[in-house]
């Protein structure tokens, strides 16, 4: 049965970067071998079961996985606006640091701490100035083409 929308579709994966650098995968074992398993430690390494056509995955995956069927295997690139968009200045924003670290509590204020937006967007503060907290709410992978290796397990 070849996958249309509305289906339900089990798969295994490999997410990769242009060098070659996993930074996604469903196969516990390689990402441990990658280092992935130690910076998401409560993570479940498994088969995603997703259904076609909801936006629970990236657009351009979801339209790969179209007319695929269980057991076909296929590898997909993603180029950055079928992906996480590209990185814009836009989406890069300034704070007042005395404001900001109020906002923040008890946390300790560091490059690389993760902050949420009312709006729910996320974001990673990229710079502290003395007077001034500068926060990067582009994707981490934003500007990527990402290569996704794929396996249909299954199709409902």
């Amino acid at each position: 049965m070849a996958i249309s929308h509305g289906d339900s579709v089990t798969l295994n994966y490999v997410g990769r970067l242009a060098d070659g650098e996993v930074f996604d995968t469903s196969d516990r074992a390689l990402a441990e071998q990658e280092g992935l398993l130690s910076e998401n430690p409560g993570r479940m390494y498994e088969p995603l079961t997703l259904d076609v056509g909801d936006g629970s995955v990236l657009p351009g995956l979801q339209e790969a996985l179209l007319g695929m069927e269980a057991g076909q295997q296929a590898t997909v690139t993603i180029p950055p606006e079928q992906a996480y968009g590209y990185h814009t200045e836009e989406r890069i924003g300034e704070y007042d640091r005395e404001a900001f670290e109020s906002m923040i509590g008890d946390h300790e204020l560091t490059a690389g701490f993760e902050v949420e937006a009312d709006s729910g967007l996320e974001g990673r503060v990229v710079d502290i100035g003395e007077e001034t907290v500068t926060v990067d709410f582009n994707h981490e992978l934003a500007g990527e083409t990402l290569t996704f290796e794929i396996e249909i397990i299954d199709v409902e």
